[in-house]
């Protein structure tokens, strides 16, 4: 049997280790805490495994190498193609430009910068799967990027964002710097998933020295029971 890199299913690698205290579950299937983030996985892909787990009132998100097909009782809502990029170096943050740490204090003022920027799935526990910087100017946080999943060897740079008002001055540049820089220092490699649509983030990915890796599929599973977001 071929043996799997750690990031060909990063969800099932951080469900079944980093995320083991944040998820429902065994052995053959996952989902985190709700509040944490979407993901669910089967260890062997099955997704039948794991529809029990499933909320009933709120999508799912499986990323794998192929589209999951829905179980009974749900729906495919959505299917998106997703580059997965790796970096083995990264250029140094500007050590005049000030991020500060973030924690459970500032998971409001976060999700409503994730809110109306979009980054990514960022509810009222995500904060709580990695580290997370941010940038504040008069008191608001307008910049944040952190980190979400972990497998052997390798931790996901996520949450990178920046205020509308603030762009343009390259604080999700030195957001993701940090991040990575961060990585980096502690042994492990920063990877990433980006929408390859997504122009603007990718040519920022490119440019700070991410590479892409493969192509992964996310699918969006949704209940299909009346009264079901």
């Amino acid at each position: 049997m071929t043996q799997l890199h750690p990031l060909d299913r990063p969800v099932w690698t951080a469900l079944a280790g980093a995320w083991h205290s944040l998820a429902a579950g065994d052995e053959t299937a996952r989902r985190l805490d709700p509040d944490c983030g979407p993901f669910a996985a089967a260890r062997d892909g099955n997704v039948a495994a794991v529809a029990p787990l499933l909320p009933r009132d709120r999508d799912s998100w499986f990323v794998e190498a192929d589209v999951v097909a829905a179980p009974p009782e749900f729906v495919v809502a959505e299917t998106r193609e997703l580059w997965q990029m790796v970096a083995d170096a990264v250029p140094p943050p500007d050590p005049a430009l000030r991020f500060v740490a973030l924690g459970d204090a500032d998971a409001a003022e976060m999700i409503d910068l994730a809110t109306l920027t979009r980054p990514g799935p960022f509810l009222a526990r995500t904060n709580r799967l990695g580290d997370f910087i941010g940038r504040r100017e008069a008191g608001r946080l307008i910049a944040m990027a952190g980190t979400r999943m972990r497998a052997p060897g390798f931790i996901e740079v996520s949450g990178v964002c920046t205020h509308p008002e603030a762009q343009g001055r390259g604080l999700a540049s030195q957001a993701s710097r940090a991040v990575a820089a961060a990585i980096l220092a502690s042994g492990a490699r920063p990877f990433l998933h980006a929408y390859p649509g997504n122009e603007p983030a990718i040519r920022l990915y490119t440019g700070l020295g991410f590479r892409r890796r493969r192509s992964l599929v996310l699918t969006i599973l949704r209940p299909s029971a009346p009264g079901a977001r």
